[in-house]
């Protein structure tokens, strides 16, 4: 019987890691990892950024080779594997950039994996078309996007972020894998296309893949169930089912100090009104009203089409108002692009940093101060470098950057130090209202806890804050107020203290105005 189950055990393990040492100069980014990935289980791999999780998952896939240490797969030892290795053997990984290729069609992009395995890492000059239609509409039904002629061939650049997102989760099981491995797969989904996902998780399973989830979203990992992997500073602190730990030890575990997991929000804004929107018409938002007070926070949330991201980006005058009245302390606001909104004390920290926020081949230095360098320049146009190093560091310091060196390039930093700076940075035109679009998107705990504290103080000093997220612990802990949209329309609005996150979603779904006290 115990022969039995080895043998058991032994055909289920997928790949296992031995003692895996991996330096980048005089950086010890991994400190002997052992892990081990059985077929049809789910692993959530947690840390702070910069922990390790991404150096793991690209020795795994390929991309990088480890410095020492053993990678069996399937019972075959490999010092390294090539990213080729790594997809014939059934390994797809998501990267947190989703690393597709934005000229090429939705059908392209999720077929192009299956292609490349089979051809041994080649192509041909044209795409086998019939193979490629069929392999992308069975992997974009699985993860619910449309499957229409259309769609498939709708160029991935045009695509907005969350469908971006879905496609390449698409691409990963258009294949036979074995273990998806998804780095930060739900960071721009909504729930309703999270609970999508988690169904396609459980389908994987089923069909006994392995799936290796790298998150700092711990509800879905409780919703999915499996086992946790914890790592920080490089090594693996804790390895067992997830749900023998609570969040409060996960957190823990991840930054090594306590976190606390209640309100951030505990100050009270000013009864005096700071910014107000009145039947504001913009594309995707339609006759929209609110005031937000001195010192308040207010949350906007909704589905992906509810209006919220274009309500943000015509505030901010990325995508202006048509019609409708603005106004900031009782001055009515003239705001037709960006740099009208930030003349006029208005700071915008957009939803993708990567793609429309960071200059990430640019040091932190020139990051921070990009915003004001005719402020910081004399009559002749030339930039006061002292001054400039001096505001970069007083940022970095209120942003509590993790380094002091404002020299490194900022695509250098994890994603959590990177959304300081791409905050800091709004903060250098010191504004009245600040708008923070999806502020913790792909953020580690520590980082988030960071970044609410921030809010809270920025808040507590008479700034207005609006919130734009669909992360809805995040609104409930750090908001006074919050609203829902729906078709563009604000559709309910709560008070947070009395607000839960279901009642939150179910506004989410309606489509019928509902004000919560």
């Amino acid at each position: 019987m115990s022969a039995n189950l080895g043998s058991q055990q032994a055909q289920s393990r997928f790949l296992e890691l031995r003692n895996i040492q991996k330096w980048f100069g005089g950086v010890h980014a991994l400190r002997g990892i052992d892990l081990t990935l059985e077929l049809g289980q789910a692993y959530h791999l947690l840390g702070e950024n910069g922990c390790g999780k991404s150096t793991v998952i690209k020795i795994m896939s390929g991309a990088i080779a480890p410095s020492e240490g053993e990678i069996v797969l399937e019972g075959q030892s490999f010092s390294a594997m090539t990213p080729i290795q790594s997809l014939s053997a059934g390994i797809e990984t998501v990267y947190q950039d989703l690393s597709l290729l934005p000229n090429l069609t939705v059908a392209e992009n999720v077929a192009l994996s299956e292609q490349l395995v089979s051809g041994n890492g080649r192509l041909g000059r044209v795409f086998n078309r019939s193979r490629l239609k069929e392999t992308a509409q069975r992997a974009l039904e699985t993860v619910g996007l449309p499957t229409d002629r259309s769609f498939l061939n709708t160029t991935v650049s045009d695509l907005p972020l969350a469908a971006r997102q879905l496609v390449a989760i698409a691409r990963a099981i258009a294949t036979s894998a074995k273990l998806v491995i998804m780095d930060e797969p739900t960071t721009s989904l909504t729930r309703r296309e999270v609970d999508n996902l988690i169904r396609v998780v459980e389908r994987l399973r089923q069909e006994n893949v392995a799936v290796l989830f790298v998150t700092h979203k711990l509800d879905e990992c409780y919703r999915i169930g499996g086992h946790a992997v914890v790592f920080r500073d490089g090594q693996c602190v804790a390895t067992g089912p997830i749900e023998n730990y609570t969040k409060k030890q996960l957190a823990e575990l991840m930054t090594g100090r306590a976190i606390d997991s209640e309100r951030y929000r505990t100050a009270q804004p000013s009864p005096d009104v700071l910014f107000s929107v009145d039947d504001l018409i913009a594309h995707g938002v339609d006759r929209m009203s609110f005031t937000l007070r001195k010192g308040e926070i207010l949350g906007i949330t909704g589905l992906a089409d509810s209006g919220r991201n274009e309500l943000a980006m015509a505030i901010t005058g990325v995508a202006p108002a048509r019609s409708g009245k603005m106004s900031l302390n009782g001055k009515v606001l003239d705001v037709r692009q960006p740099v009208d909104a930030i003349r006029q004390g208005i700071g915008y920290v957009p939803e993708d940093r990567l793609a429309e926020g960071l200059f990430l081949d640019k040091s932190i230095l020139d990051n921070e101060i990009a915003l004001v360098l005719t402020r910081l320049s004399n009559s002749f146009g030339v930039v006061d470098k002292q001054a400039g190093r001096s505001l970069a560091a007083k940022l970095s310091e209120q942003m509590r950057l993790n380094t002091k060196n404002l020299d490194l390039p900022v695509g250098a930093l994890s994603g959590g130090n990177q959304q300081r700076v791409l905050i800091g940075r709004w903060l250098s035109i010191e504004p009245e209202l600040l708008v923070l679009h999806g502020p913790t998107v792909g953020v580690d705990v520590g980082s988030k806890d960071t970044i609410y504290r921030a809010i809270q103080t920025l808040a507590e000093a008479g700034m207005g804050i609006i919130i734009v997220s669909d992360d809805l612990p995040e609104l409930l802990q750090n908001t006074d107020r919050i609203l829902v949209m729906n078709s563009g329309r604000l559709v309910a609005e709560f008070e947070t203290e009395q607000a839960s996150e279901d009642q939150l979603y179910q506004a989410m779904l309606t489509s019928k105005l509902e004000t919560i006290q």
